[in-house]
């Protein structure tokens, strides 16, 4: 397989691959650092990278997976072409990169099936119509008076007068 180039800071891409190796060997891809390796790039995020058979999908399918788990359109998925796929497969998410560019050389044992883009969130929306979000529509209060509050001061005078007052009555 030629090598494949991972943009930095790409985002949303999942990458299958078919693994061409005995139960054993796939199983072992799920240790941190194992799947660096049979991708040829140090550093992969282990939790963004699943190794699994295909048979534990059951019903679901790769089909399945892909669409109702990760989100990817079905017009992007050939759907025979996904089911006719077994043995095992190890998918690679974009967020595995940590958002660093990489330049992947698959072991030969490792077959890419495709790399499909997730369906991003639409964060936009139609303007808030409600009487609360009209600017200027909070409720008006009374305007405050700025004179400066001196209460505080004149307790602590008040204080000071009377212990200094106490202090002369007892001198006399």
């Amino acid at each position: 397989m030629s090598k494949l180039t991972i943009a930095p800071h790409e985002r949303g891409v999942i990458r299958i691959f078919s693994l061409d190796m005995r139960p054993e060997e796939a199983k072992f891809l799920r240790e941190p650092g194992a799947a660096d390796q049979v991708l040829g790039v140090e550093g992969l995020d282990s939790g963004q990278i699943d190794v699994f058979p295909v048979s534990d999908l059951e019903d679901l399918g790769l089909f399945g997976y892909l669409n109702d788990g990760c989100g990817v359109s079905a017009d992007q998925l050939d759907h025979k072409g996904l089911e006719a796929i077994e043995g095992w497969v190890m998918v690679v998410r974009s967020a595995a990169f940590g958002g660093r560019a990489a330049t992947l050389t698959p072991d030969k044992r490792l077959r890419l099936i495709g790399f499909y883009t997730e369906e991003a969130t639409n964060w936009t929306g139609d303007p808030i119509q409600t009487e609360s979000a009209k600017p200027f529509s909070a409720p008006q209060t009374a305007p405050q008076d700025n004179k400066p509050r001196r209460v505080g001061s004149a307790i602590v005078a008040l204080v000071v007068l009377l212990a200094v007052g106490g202090a002369l009555w007892l001198i006399l």
